[in-house]
């Protein structure tokens, strides 16, 4: 197979529904293929395309528009046009419209029928056709986002990523160890036919053979796990993360009612179903022609949001995968600010601050960001620039990320400067610390390059880290105002209620929990120097360095997840029942046993408290 057919095949393996496909058979299909462009402006499918075929877009996107002009589907690189194999009932009224510049693989409709009857998870993808997505487009425009997450509705054999390899009981552990190599797996199915009999795992082959001393000569039934948990292909997906995290385990065999074996879903398998998702999202966001567009892309954040906490991902990776999207959409932005204004005047860096800059976003942030202008800037510049913040943030709060309410922004002129001015400003927050100056200026030390130069802001960053570390009256005033945030626990350890007429009886789990946390850890990275910005990254690193013992560490990180998660769960059930997501949680919301873990998690963090204002004895900034 010549380079460009290797190619091409690779493309159809990273994309469903040929991802479902072995590998011979994905070998046999760039040889079927053929190839059209079509030019922005083109109706969809055009009318000279005769032959049936399905169009794979490997670049470019097309946009399905209903009678009114409603967006109803937009397909981008590697989706496919499954209606024009689906014959004439499969239609609507809709008028499709090349809006990129489009490269198409067609593959001959008699392929596609042919590859269906012989694979169920190929032909699963044609089952729901056009038809019923976009009709599913159009309620959900209706009625919004209000059903649980994916994972209540997913069926476990739509997580299958492969046909299982499997291994006959008689053959040798060597054997077992060599195909698994081989396959790229982790887990071996042992089987009798096609009855499941047990499975081994790299566990396995570590634990029963090598460390036990068995000849890896001997017949893998003996290391094998016969014990197991399954579940039926149909048993929802959710259900099937439920008996993982229950009983610890990494891999459930999917089983009919005969016991014979379809395959074996994983924890990772799982995930994948949601990165792909997120990865979607982050793919129509750089696809976005206008700022309406990237607004459109961003009503799906809470839904996201929701999906990937039923996927059973932690808060980090809940946050981290919301700061990536995030990111992206702030970049685009960014871009069609500049194809709209033209070329900066003269080099600069967009900086965000806060929670995004730590990449512990999630959807209910506010936004938070700043300029920094090379030093060249006259006053002549500062339109351009004044613009592109108006642009970038008008958007962004569109998009639902509030304006902030500190005013901490680069439409703001105060937080639109060139590199001197910034040097001054932090040489004052160190050298000079106010106390209240100093608490509202926090921000701007979790800050990084989110699109420009970024030379510009790596001298500045690097002067900081040196003055913090050499400044001991800045470690106190930090310190000081790291105490300004009070977990929300009394004498006898009760809960202390939000008592402000909207939130009546309820904590405030970010600035009562998280924001504690984060300030500690800010507190404790900054007295070192250290140059880390997300806050589980300066808990570890600040222990690495000496400036935080290892249990300190331990017990900070263990409360930021747990009160993270909570959260995150909180706002999730708030987009499922179709309430504003905010932070407030009603005790009497939460179980017994968590009511009693949130209270020790709240007694680490004053504890934690106390230790900082005894170390750097902050009554007197008080």
């Amino acid at each position: 197979m010549d380079v460009e057919l290797i190619e091409i095949r690779e493309f159809l393996a990273e994309h469903p529904p040929f991802d479902h496909l072995p590998a011979e058979v994905l070998d046999t299909l760039p040889k079927r293929l053929s190839v059209r462009y079509l030019r922005r402006g083109t109706p969809f499918p055009p009318a000279d395309l005769t032959a049936a075929a399905l169009p794979i877009l490997r670049k470019g996107a097309i946009e399905f528009r209903d009678e009114r002009g409603e967006l109803l589907e937009k397909l981008g690189e590697g989706d496919s046009y499954t209606a024009s194999c689906m014959g004439p009932d499969e239609t609507l009224p809709v008028s499709g419209k090349v809006v990129e510049d489009c490269l198409l693989y067609l593959l001959p409709c008699a392929e596609i029928e042919a590859l269906r009857a012989r694979f169920n998870d190929f032909n699963r993808h044609f089952e729901q056709s056009l038809r019923v997505r976009l009709e599913q487009a159009i309620t959900q425009q209706q009625q919004g986002h209000n059903g649980l997450s994916s994972l209540l509705h997913l069926e476990a054999t739509a997580l299958l990523q492969r046909s299982p390899v499997t291994i006959a009981p008689e053959k040798s552990i060597r054997e077992a160890a060599g195909k698994m190599t081989e396959e790229r797996v982790s887990c071996l199915p042992v089987v009798d036919g096609e009855k499941l009999l047990g499975i081994v795992t790299d566990r396995d082959l570590r634990q029963r053979c090598i460390a036990a001393g068995v000849d890896p000569g001997e017949k893998v039934s003996t290391i094998m796990s016969d014990k197991l948990l399954t579940i039926t292909g149909d048993t929802p997906a959710f259900e099937a993360l439920l008996v993982m995290t229950r009983h610890h385990i990494h891999h459930l065999p999917l089983v009919d009612s005969n016991g014979r074996l379809h395959g074996i879903i994983s924890a990772s398998d799982i995930l994948h179903h949601h990165s792909v998702n997120t990865v979607a999202l982050a793919g129509a966001v750089r696809r976005c022609r206008d700022a309406d567009a990237v607004v459109e892309v961003c009503r799906q954040l809470p839904e996201l949001q929701a999906q990937l906490i039923g996927s059973g991902l932690s808060a980090e990776q809940l946050t981290r995968a919301l700061s990536t999207v995030v990111d992206g959409i702030g970049r685009r932005l960014l871009e069609l600010a500049e194809e709209r204004l033209g070329p900066p005047p003269i080099p600069y860096a967009w900086l965000v601050c806060g929670s995004q800059a730590r990449r512990e976003q999630t959807s209910l942030s506010d936004q938070d960001s700043a300029l920094l202008i090379a030093d060249t800037m006259q006053p002549e510049h500062d339109a351009w620039f004044a613009e592109l913040a108006r642009f970038v943030s008008d958007a962004l709060a569109r998009c639902g990320f509030a304006y902030c309410p500190g005013e901490v922004m680069a439409s703001n002129a105060k937080w639109r400067q060139p590199l001197g001015t910034w040097r001054r400003y932090f040489a004052g927050w160190i050298n000079s610390p106010e106390p209240k100056a100093l608490m509202h200026a926090s921000i701007f030390f979790d800050m990084r390059v989110l699109y420009g130069d970024e030379s510009l802001y790596q001298p500045l960053h690097e002067e900081m880290l040196q003055q913090c570390r050499n400044s001991t009256i800045f470690h106190a005033a930090m310190a000081s105002n790291a105490l300004h945030h009070r977990p929300p626990l009394g004498f006898f350890r009760q809960f202390v209620l939000v008592h402000d007429g909207k939130h009546d009886d309820t904590l405030d789990l970010k600035h009562n929990g998280i924001i504690p946390i984060v300030d500690l850890a800010r507190v404790f990275a900054l007295s070192a120097g250290l140059p880390q910005l997300n806050t589980r990254a300066r808990l570890k690193a600040a222990e690495q360095a000496g400036a935080l013992s290892h249990d300190g560490a331990e017990d900070l990180l263990h409360a930021l997840e747990f009160i993270a998660a909570l959260r995150a769960r909180h706002q999730t059930q708030q987009h499922i029942n179709g309430e504003e997501m905010d932070n407030f949680v009603r005790p009497d919301s939460l179980s017994h046993l968590e009511r009693s873990q949130l209270k020790d998690t709240f007694a680490v963090i004053s504890s934690m408290q106390e230790t900082l204002a005894h170390r750097y004895q902050t009554g007197r900034f008080a």
